[in-house]
């Protein structure tokens, strides 16, 4: 029997901050499972399409393990909602813009709040620290959804 792809798409503003983090943990965490996921991200908007992540988001995974410095910016479709299975926003703002895109019950019913009820902070205008703080908060909530979406 063939097994069903789980295709996840991280959405934040630019798509070079937070949600490469919780792209590259996405990809990480998914190889423990026997199941087919697929994963990306995207922004809200395109001013950084085709750039590589934020620095700090590269040094950050470094720290732990991850290269996302393949990764490049993309803006969010509204072809993506036929393409992946739940659409993760990074926060409010976010949550809101991509439920304002979608046409139907069915497309906004695939957004979802990485973490429930939080934003995850926009680290880019801080310093390192936030993006230490996302990495912990992305890394938990990462884990969080793989085990609900294989159960």
């Amino acid at each position: 029997m063939e097994q069903k792809q789980i295709k996840i798409l991280a959405v934040c503003l630019g798509n070079i901050c937070r949600s490469p983090i919780c792209h590259g943990l996405l990809e990480h965490y998914a190889k423990q499972y026997d199941k087919d996921i697929i994963v990306d991200s995207a922004g809200t908007i395109g001013i950084h399409s085709g750039s590589p992540p934020d620095h700090r988001s590269i040094e950050i995974m470094k720290v732990y393990g991850h290269d996302i410095s393949h990764q490049r910016s993309r803006k969010f479709h509204h072809y993506d909602f036929e393409e992946y299975d739940i659409i993760l926003a990074m926060d409010r703002s976010n949550y809101l813009d991509l439920c304002s895109i979608a046409i139907n019950e069915k497309e906004e019913s695939k957004v979802h709040m990485v973490i429930d009820g939080m934003n995850v902070p926009d680290p880019y205008y801080g310093g390192d620290e936030g993006f230490e703080n996302v990495y912990q908060m992305l890394d938990e909530a990462v884990q969080k959804w793989l085990n609900e979406l294989v159960d």
